[in-house]
């Protein structure tokens, strides 16, 4: 009779504990299940950007007001070689096309080029210069052609995928012809706020590029005319021996403000005014003329080409040449 109790009392602890054990069980899977997916949720939060998403890009093309899409690639053997010079140092033309990408990736994921139902443009006064492979074709030496375009693809694919990146997020990765030296902090081009990335740097080298120096000369008359163009009531008197004078500079040695009679105006509208190369420059007043002389070619921010070019000659490869001119950024790969 004893043994027949306690039958029934392992019995009935078996019936009350099996469903315990078994929902304890299965809710332990699912509590590693979720922590699981909670693990994968946060890694996939923590990236901003889908890169992957970027196989192909509407372009709008200046020219034609044409719409098209394309691949990213194809697209960037149009920018490159609008851009560069091909008989560049390859690896001057591997770190533009790693600053063409990320400019692009830049430009796409901020939404700061509107052009309807272009992403970006092809003109280079708003995004970056693109010529179509047979509109490029037609403007080297037949005997060029290939072995420059072969450069152009090398450039891009070799270094496909990569972008620049600061703090884990797209650069705007600026670039210009010729820094004169040294290149420019944006806020003293464009004002607003500066970029952690987009320091002062200096490039030695560039002197011995054609875009270095270049000189306009105006005539007083003209300089007055051009003047009056943008400032109605300006005026000038050309006997006062400071009638023209350079009064600040920035970091990067270009005119900061510039005083021209009656008027005290930024380096960077006297050099839209008169059509310089720069805003670094020297101001001379020679008879019934006022001659600029030139350092430099373009606003002078981010990576200079023709240093770029220098630095590759000197045995850096493009890594180390966008880190010169990007300061403390990362090279990924999408």
């Amino acid at each position: 009779m004893k043994k027949i109790f306690l039958y029934l009392a392992v019995l009935l602890i078996l019936i009350y504990l099996f469903p315990v054990i078994l929902t304890s069980r299965f809710n332990s899977k699912d509590i590693v299940a979720q922590s699981i997916n909670e693990e994968q949720k946060v890694e996939v939060d923590k990236s901003q950007y889908n890169y992957s998403k970027y196989g192909n890009i509407q372009v709008l093309n200046s020219k034609t007001n044409e719409v098209k899409e394309m691949n990213l690639d194809e697209y960037l053997l149009g920018v490159v070689s609008a851009e560069m010079p091909a008989d560049f140092h390859i690896e001057a033309l591997k770190a533009q096309a790693v600053v063409a990408r990320t400019y692009t990736i830049y430009t796409i994921t901020n939404n700061s080029a509107k052009h309807g139902e272009g992403i970006i443009c092809t003109e280079s006064t708003c995004c970056q210069a693109w010529l179509s492979k047979e509109e490029r074709l037609e403007k080297w030496e037949e005997a060029k052609r290939e072995e420059n375009w072969q450069k152009i693809e090398e450039a891009v694919y070799s270094t496909k995928g990569k972008i620049i990146e600061y703090n884990g997020e797209p650069i705007d990765a600026f670039f210009h012809s010729n820094s004169g030296g040294i290149t420019e902090v944006p806020v003293n081009v464009w004002g607003g706020t500066d970029f952690p990335y987009l320091q002062s740097v200096e490039t030695a080298g560039e002197e011995d590029y054609s875009q270095y120096n270049s000189e306009v000369t105006v005539s007083k008359s003209d300089l007055e005319n051009k003047m009056k163009d943008t400032y109605p009531d300006f005026s000038i008197n050309w006997q006062e021996a400071e009638c023209i004078k350079i009064t600040e500079r920035t970091n990067g040695q270009r005119a900061r403000f510039v005083k021209i009679g009656n008027k005290n105006i930024s380096g960077v509208q006297v050099r839209s005014i008169f059509g310089l190369r720069s805003a670094n420059f020297e101001i001379e007043v020679s008879g019934n003329n006022v001659r600029f002389f030139v350092k430099g070619y373009g606003h002078g921010v981010g990576m200079s080409q023709t240093g770029a070019d220098s630095m590759a000659k000197a045995g850096a490869n493009y890594e180390e040449i966008i880190k010169h001119f990007y300061t403390g950024v990362e090279i990924i790969s999408m």
